[in-house]
């Protein structure tokens, strides 16, 4: 399908911003601060969200928790499957198991469900090649089997990055991205909607088939969310990062400086 794209003024005036994410749990963001700087309307609404694999759907995959004797951790949301998915199917984790947490948020938020003194947890700088840096040690001294609870949109990059370490791992896609039901915002209009992943996009033609972007302007981020916004025909208006903004929040402040200047 092709979005019709009418020909705009670029720069036309923003007032109005759609983040395309849940609202920040402690109700700090820089686009909320963008909003207070700017007088601008910033509102968030997830256009997609996560659910559990079933019981049933995770048997289908012949992947076996109780086989692997270390666990691959790159985020809160894989931190909760894996131990809903295990109490569900009343798989008895072991007190030897191991986790590798890609950041110390991660390895805190495991006091949830295990307790920590107890275990043994090795947690990394946020980089994945620090954390694969960790597992490789820990391979010198003993061999393991690696589980690395993921989605079904999990990042490719990330899968590559461990297979090209030679890492002794299984994915076990445990949760899945679904599209979230946004048919109360169809008669709202805001200027600007901010996208982060080609999911997302999806989600606007799901919810909206009739879609017509008109002087509304779409900011994404990366290479893929930008390409799956080009694949529906939609005019990218500001797309990050760059050099000159590598954030996402970064480009859209300037994109509302020029615009809003002097207006």
């Amino acid at each position: 399908m092709q979005v019709k794209s009418s020909t705009i003024a670029l720069l036309k005036p923003v007032k109005s911003i759609l983040i395309s994410q849940p609202a920040p749990e402690n109700g700090k963001s820089p686009f909320i601060d963008l909003g207070n700087d700017y007088n601008l309307k910033v509102d968030f609404r997830p256009f997609i969200h996560v659910e559990s694999l079933s019981s049933k759907e995770f048997r289908k995959l012949r992947v076996y928790i109780d086989e692997f004797s270390s666990i691959i951790l790159t985020s809160k949301t894989a931190v909760d499957h894996f131990f809903s998915i295990s109490e569900e199917m009343r798989v008895k984790i072991s007190e030897k198991t191991k986790y590798f947490c890609l950041n110390e948020t991660i390895a805190l938020y495991l006091q949830k469900f295990i307790q920590y003194r107890k275990r043994r947890v090795f947690v990394g700088n946020g980089k994945l090649d620090k954390l694969i840096e960790l597992i490789k040690k820990q391979e010198e001294k003993n061999k393991s089997k690696y589980l690395l609870p993921c989605s079904d949109a999990r990042d490719q990059g990330t899968i590559d990055m461990f297979t090209k370490a030679k890492i002794n791992f299984t994915e076990a896609v445990m949760y899945k991205t679904v599209v979230s039901d946004l048919s109360d915002l169809r008669d709202i209009k805001y200027d600007i909607l901010v996208f982060f992943s080609p999911t997302g996009i999806l989600s606007l033609f799901d919810n909206f088939p009739d879609f017509v972007q008109g002087e509304t302007r779409i900011a994404v981020f990366g290479n893929t969310t930008a390409d799956a916004a080009r694949e529906r025909g939609l005019r990218l208006d500001i797309v990050a990062p760059s050099p000159e903004h590598p954030s996402m929040v970064g480009a859209v402040k300037s994109y509302v400086e020029q615009a809003n200047v002097g207006k």
